[in-house]
């Protein structure tokens, strides 16, 4: 079966059959050919793949994230990051970064947090003179941010089918997400002054405070979030529709950029970003079951567990192996198919599902910045108008920052768990 499974899924992939259909082609063709079992279990594995409450936090965050970006937040965000740091050298750079964790705590998507502080960061930095590749490199690697720190669609999947907690896989991303943020910030610094950028002047405490003031509803609204997880108030479900309501609420009565008109264009994009998900889980969940039944997890488990016996080397092994998946498999579709696979192994050694959750995801997401796939990099040549091979030579400092910052966080768990253990269990 798994001989089929794998050919069907090469031959997919060679063809350019977006990676959702792929994974549910090669499944049923697996069904079809290589088994006795009915085909009507394709269809019961798509129905229970989505069948899962944690799983309703997506749509309500992809719609919150819509509602604050259409509400005016994007711009306040990348307003009060310019206080902040555009009067640093290579400034506007950082500014996009700073712009981009912001963004991060309301959106959960890195496609989403790039194109939205990307639509106002990128026309700013070419205005003020910076190279359009540079300018692109800087909002995707910025951008990719959007997965580590909290809210995450991506954790979500992860602890939906790692059977993790969400909350605490939140916690996680925290202070990694910060420690990337600053690592890029640190390498715009050197690039714009090597480059020679200009940097903006000081705009003063009370423009500082001003803009905060701007963006203080967005800024609280992952506060809000998190405290109510942690406080037991609401589960990262519910979380998810307070986040719309929230949004719907400042949007409306606090902005007053959100029109009544602006709706249903708001609920398409949701939905239709929504859509692409739920089907990638639905159609990687027979891929899984397919994979799990041919115990394919537990033969790759076995085969690690012989290689070494030493839980940093086989760390190791798997981060190789997830930055290569990353480059050309989507970050959900990979947790999916992964988790299950990857799971077993690491529980053997020792490790803590939590941070190891937050890893993958870290090392899925440097696939953003990179080709074929490269979703972040392709939303930046975009906006900036240029070609990929334009931003390629930019991108290489930015990706080696996020690989080191990696390494470190995998070698040293306090990292990542430091936030997670000091709220117990």
């Amino acid at each position: 079966m798994t001989t089929i499974l794998f050919i069907s899924l090469l031959i997919c992939f060679t063809l350019g059959v977006p990676i959702a259909f792929s994974l549910g082609i090669a499944s049923v063709a697996t069904l079809q050919f290589g088994s006795d079992l009915p085909l009507t279990l394709a269809a019961q594995r798509l129905f229970t793949g989505t069948d899962s409450f944690p799983l309703m936090a997506i749509p309500f965050f992809m719609l919150a994230g819509e509602l604050m970006e259409s509400g005016g937040i994007s711009r306040r965000l990348f307003n009060f990051a310019h206080a902040l740091v555009g009067f640093i050298t290579g400034g506007l750079a950082m500014v996009s970064v700073v712009a981009a964790m912001f963004f991060a705590g309301i959106s959960g998507a890195a496609a989403a947090d790039t194109a939205a502080v990307g639509a106002v960061s990128i026309p700013a930095m070419i205005r003020k003179g910076y190279d359009r590749g540079f300018a692109a490199a800087v909002q995707a690697a910025g951008g990719s941010i959007g997965v580590i720190i909290p809210p995450s669609i991506p954790m979500i999947i992860y602890g939906v089918v790692g059977g993790v907690s969400i909350g605490k896989m939140f916690l996680g991303g925290f202070i990694p997400g910060a420690l990337i943020g600053g690592g890029l910030m640190t390498a715009s610094y050197f690039l714009a002054k090597r480059a020679g950028y200009e940097r903006d002047p000081f705009l003063g405490i009370k423009i500082i405070g001003k803009t905060f003031i701007g963006a203080f509803w967005a800024l609280l609204m992952p506060l809000i979030i998190l405290g109510g997880i942690l406080g037991g108030i609401f589960t990262p479900t519910e979380a998810a529709v307070v986040a719309v309501i929230y949004g719907a609420i400042i949007g409306f009565g606090v902005y007053r950029e959100l029109k009544i008109p602006d709706l249903p264009r708001l609920f398409a994009k949701a939905a239709i970003s929504t859509s692409t998900v739920m089907l990638l889980i639905a159609t990687a969940n027979i891929f899984g079951w397919i994979l799990t039944a041919e115990r394919v997890p537990q033969n790759v488990a076995a085969y690690l567990v012989s290689l070494t016996s030493s839980p940093s080397v086989l760390y190791a092994l798997i981060l190789m192996c997830l930055l290569v998946i990353g480059t050309f498999m989507e970050t959900s579709a990979s947790l999916i198919i992964l988790t299950p696979v990857f799971l077993p192994v690491i529980k053997q050694f020792g490790i803590d599902p939590v941070h190891f959750g937050v890893i993958m995801v870290t090392a899925l997401a440097i696939g953003m910045l990179t080709p074929p796939l490269g979703i972040c990099l392709f939303i930046s040549c975009n906006i900036a108008k240029i070609q990929l091979s334009e931003i390629i030579k930019f991108i290489s400092p930015f990706l080696a920052v996020m690989i080191a910052i990696l390494v470190l966080m995998t070698y040293v768990p306090d990292i990542v768990m430091f936030i997670p253990n000091s709220f117990g269990d």
